[in-house]
């Protein structure tokens, strides 16, 4: 794993020789946003004049005192031709095979992370992966405690050869908008396995945010490991894994503890750890927007994440300076977290917090409580979800007509006697479900005690019924950590799950326990 220290991020920062270097970025087979202006960027001696090349445009700019340079192309059309990208300084810089398209990040944790070669039947998939104008840039691993300019990747076309090492939730999301936009797509795929949203969230969000930055705040006061601590832990741990290895392979016990990091080290756990590292380098790079697929790790302190995950959204956005662009995320499919599922709620809960941060503007989720595997924190059947997070793109970013992005949206409810009417947001996709009784709806009375409901659906409504609540006053709709959803629209998206109530979980339950472990 590649960390970084403070003193090693100056260096990064800082030109190494008279030698003009390019942001990682921008390295043969990139994909440029169309229609946005183009930022390119990198480091030369202070005071170096550069000069940039591309579809006929030819822009310069001069090296500052910290012997950084940018220079910007004006918006570019959309263009299948592989051109090259020359930059002039010192030396030539010749990048290849750049063509222009649509570019989105693709970032959370193992589910976002999770290849193309592990989904259902990947032989299928892979065998027709055969499209060379789409790209993905895979962000290699590296946390760090300030913000870098620099990560180790590359671009790498999608073939039957390369794609299953893509992230496969977005080689769906973006195999959907190549297939509708016939444009290059470009996916910058920075994602890490069991990490929490705090890691991702900026500096500049923590400091703006004193409510959420404590554990931060705290951090940056602290001192932090030094490169050559970091480096002699990472060649001890790499010893350790070896002894470890060969002993395994020996068939002898192997009993040395492994060595213990250095105080200060950043990890994959730091706070802004993985922004700094992971997402720092990337900027100002054009982009259209972002994916995201996070929140397993956060499932034990849902209360918290509304306010982490919105600070990350408003974050970001400040971060690459280029307005309020789409964000849009995987709401947590369903998944029974253990003998605890039918008294607890916190897999709701947090599905809960994720709605609650729709109230940003440019944002929208996908729902999948319906193509989880209860048992399975890793389901495989990622097509549907990277499909439905295009279709959000392709209505809301790209107005393509005659898309429908959502499945029903809870609007309101009214009491009527011993039943309740659920009102949804306007829709041109009717109402359906598999069966009579459409699953997934409870009512409770004054007793907040929970009984799954009868519910039928009535032309643009659904009426819910308990015989065993004579006097309801809540409804819910698949708030369970592994419901069986029932309701549909008539384009086979799932209605989003709701509550009308704000009531705690039950006292007579035990604490949540953690979020399942990453593989």
């Amino acid at each position: 794993m590649k960390r970084a220290a403070p003193f090693l991020a100056c260096l990064l920062l800082t030109p190494l020789s008279a030698k003009v270097t390019l942001a990682p970025l921008f390295c043969d087979g990139a994909v440029l946003q169309r229609g946005k202006p183009v930022p390119v960027w990198g480091t030369a001696d202070a005071g170096e004049k550069i000069t940039a090349t591309f579809a006929g445009q030819q822009v310069s700019a001069t090296a500052g005192p910290d012997g950084r340079w940018k220079v910007a192309f004006t918006p570019l059309t959309a263009s299948a031709e592989s051109r090259d990208l020359v930059v002039k300084g010192s030396n030539t810089l010749t990048v290849r095979d750049v063509v222009v398209g649509e570019v989105w990040i693709a970032s959370g944790q193992s589910n976002m992370e999770w290849p193309l070669a592990y989904v259902t039947d990947p032989k299928t998939e892979l065998a027709a992966a055969n499209y060379p104008l789409f790209r993905q840039f895979k962000v290699e691993r590296q946390p760090s405690a300030v913000p870098l300019a620099t990560v180790d990747g590359a671009w790498t076309a999608a073939t039957p050869a390369t794609a299953g090492k893509f992230t496969a939730v977005g080689y769906f999301f973006g195999r959907s908008l190549f297939q509708k936009l016939n444009v290059p797509i470009g996916l910058i795929n920075s994602s890490w396995g069991g990490t929490a949203v705090e890691t991702w969230i900026s500096p500049d969000a923590y400091r703006a945010n004193p409510a959420i930055g404590q554990a931060f705040v705290k951090q940056e006061k602290s001192p932090q490991a030094t490169a050559t601590q970091i480096a002699d832990y990472d060649a001890a741990h790499t010893a350790w894994e070896k002894a470890k290895t060969d002993a395994k392979a020996a068939k002898t016990t192997f009993t040395t503890p492994a060595p213990k990091a250095p105080a200060g080290m950043p990890s994959y756990r730091t706070p802004a750890g993985l922004n700094n590292g992971m997402i720092a380098p990337l900027v100002p790079y054009a982009l259209r927007g972002v994916i995201w697929y996070q929140g397993e790790s956060n499932t034990g302190h849902a209360d918290q994440y509304a306010p982490l995950f919105s600070a990350l959204i408003t974050g970001w956005r400040q971060q690459f300076g280029q307005g309020d662009f789409p964000f849009y995320w995987v709401q947590l499919p369903n998944l029974d977290h253990g003998g605890l599922n039918a008294t607890t709620w916190h897999w709701a809960d947090l599905r809960e917090a994720q709605t609650k941060t729709l109230a940003l503007p440019g944002t929208g989720q996908a729902i999948t409580i319906d193509v989880g595997e209860a048992k399975v924190l890793h389901p495989k059947n990622k097509k549907p979800v990277g499909e439905r997070l295009a279709l959000l793109a392709l209505a809301r970013t790209y107005a393509a007509k005659g898309v429908i992005d959502s499945g029903p949206l809870f609007a309101s409810a009214k009491r009527e006697g011993h039943a309740y009417r659920i009102f949804f947001e306007p829709s041109t996709s009717a109402l359906e479900s598999t069966e009579p009784s459409v699953t997934g709806f409870e009512l409770a009375g004054a007793d907040k005690i929970f009984l799954p409901a009868e519910a039928r659906i009535d032309g643009a409504t659904v009426v819910v019924t308990c015989a065993g609540v004579a006097e309801p006053v809540a409804v819910r709709y698949c708030y369970r950590n592994a419901p069986t959803p029932g309701l549909f629209n008539a384009a086979g998206l799932p209605a989003a799950p709701f509550r009308t109530d704000t009531w705690p979980a039950p006292k007579q339950a035990k604490a949540p326990p953690p979020a399942l472990p990453e593989s």
